[in-house]
């Protein structure tokens, strides 16, 4: 099983190397306690001013410069190549929450890559924070403070079935599955709630619910989180 390279009580802020601003950093640290980048995702911390408590990857995108600027009991190289360096920095990560900036835009592959990580890594609550929107993998039960007319869209990666209120359209009794059924540009009556029967469902909402969501996920109960899945990824011993 993967031993975790980063513990906090608090929400753990994980930066990347994909698009991201000033203000998106802001609001990330706000919310958060310790900072982790995933390999390249270090020079955007380090040119916002930001102490890394943890670099985690395989170092194939960090720079030299960057890298000498982090203490090296702080490097974490994981070596493999069979993951991206988001999965690999998630899955080191043992947290309430993981507030995610610079992995949404850009390159879509990597982004489809962040999503397949969520969900392979269910029992690590993350939420990927962009421009406009959150994503994240839909908890036992979640709240969103959503508005009335705001977009909120459901994308299963599994077959999977739930609950909701506060929907334009209710998903009560539906069957999703990525090839026969989605659940995409939903629009909020006011706040919203979600069940899901399955780790299998990503959750895009405005940013603007970010902070409540934060809230939320930091005090869940057990029951009101996914447990680990049954094959994790093993890795090799760290030096």
């Amino acid at each position: 099983m993967t031993s975790p390279i980063v513990h906090s009580s608090k929400p753990v802020a994980l930066y990347g190397a994909g698009a991201a601003s000033l203000a998106d950093v802001e609001e990330v640290q706000s919310l958060s306690g310790q900072c982790v980048a995933a390999d390249g995702g270090a020079r955007l911390a380090t040119e916002a001013g930001i102490e890394l408590d943890a670099v985690i990857g395989d170092f194939d995108s960090i720079s030299a410069d960057i890298l000498a600027q982090i203490p090296a009991e702080r490097h974490h190289r994981v070596a493999e190549q069979d993951s991206t360096d988001f999965d690999k920095a998630l899955r080191h990560i043992d947290a309430p929450v993981v507030l995610a900036a610079g992995f949404l835009g850009g390159r879509l592959d990597h982004q489809l890559a962040c999503l397949h990580a969520l969900a392979r890594h269910a029992h690590r609550p993350c939420v990927l924070v962009g421009a406009e929107e959150i994503v994240t993998l839909c908890p036992p039960e979640v709240h969103l403070r959503t508005r009335r007319g705001d977009v909120v869209s459901l994308f299963p990666l599994a077959a999977v079935e739930g609950t909701s209120t506060g929907l334009r359209w209710c998903i009560d009794g539906l069957a999703f599955d990525p090839v026969t059924t989605i659940g995409t540009s939903n629009e909020a009556t006011g706040p919203v709630t979600l069940t899901m029967s399955g780790p299998d469902m990503i959750v895009i909402a405005p940013r603007h619910c970010l902070t409540a969501l934060t809230q939320a996920l930091v005090l869940a109960s057990p029951h009101g989180r996914w447990p680990a899945r049954a094959e994790q990824r093993r890795d090799p011993p760290r030096p």
